[in-house]
């Protein structure tokens, strides 16, 4: 199986990426990639990839990070690409489930915020013609607009998705694939999407170390539990195990070219 987005650059697996990787591969995980959500983790992500063989970086700026942007910072993005291992652009996208909260989220960045580093995001994976890792949360209408009105017809995931089956559709046609994590397993809420999501276009994730699969909720998530995730897939498509590792494996391939 390969784990197409796990936070190994954050600071919750600082201190043990080889013994997280190795528990991972023990039980069957053969590849990963490594997505990041600002310049300093991208760099992190950048640094693991060279690090471990069968690890692979995304670099972009997170939605939540918008105000980091700058021209300089957009400067070092594009230096990074010439690192070896990049296959990705990500995560990049919009996120509006904070907007309007507590003062505590006062600084968040603004919609229009996240539109434009959104757009700078795109621009510099068309120009290195690199699929998407997108991020969406409350804002998929958005999202899908401006993908369209930027003229960007894949490749490219959604991933952790948690949007309706019009959405879906719609990204699908544009040639997007959908990803599934740990939060299918919460309960039967995305059921009705696991199914209508055809198997040539799902890849599985963890999100690590976040969304932890019901059965392990509590721990820390890694990517070692991302068999539940196909294991749920396969229950809820009501098809064997082997076919959704097999397929999600040349989905993840195809897409990332590993």
């Amino acid at each position: 199986m390969i784990d197409t987005h796990a936070h190994l650059n954050f600071e919750k697996f600082k201190d043990d990426v080889g013994a997280v990787l190795g528990r991972a591969i023990d039980k069957g995980i053969k590849k990963f990639i490594v997505p990041s959500s600002n310049l300093e983790n991208s760099k992190r992500a950048v640094d693991l990839a060279r690090k471990y063989p069968e690890v692979y970086a995304a670099i972009g700026l997170h939605p939540i990070h918008a105000k980091e942007m700058s021209i300089n910072v957009l400067q070092h993005f594009y230096t990074l690409l010439s690192a070896p291992k990049i296959v990705a652009v990500g995560e990049i996208g919009l996120d509006y489930f904070y907007l309007g909260k507590s003062s505590k989220y006062a600084e968040y960045p603004s919609k229009e915020e996240q539109k434009v580093v959104l757009i700078e995001m795109l621009k510099m994976a068309q120009d290195t013609r690199l699929p998407l890792i997108l991020h969406c949360r409350e804002a998929y209408s958005d999202l899908f607009n401006i993908i369209q009105n930027e003229g960007i017809i894949g490749p490219g995931v959604i991933h952790c998705f948690m949007g309706d089956k019009d959405i879906a559709k719609k990204f699908l046609d544009l040639g997007f694939f959908i990803s599934f994590t740990g939060n299918i397993t919460f309960g039967q809420s995305l059921n009705s999407i696991v199914k209508y999501v055809p198997t040539d276009k799902i890849l599985i994730e963890t999100d690590a170390p976040y969304l932890t699969p019901e059965v392990y909720r509590g721990k820390r998530n890694e990517p070692a539990y991302l068999i539940e995730v196909a294991r749920k897939i396969a229950e809820v498509k009501k098809i064997p195990l082997v076919e959704v590792e097999s397929a999600t494996d040349k989905n993840a391939q195809k897409l990332f070219k590993i």
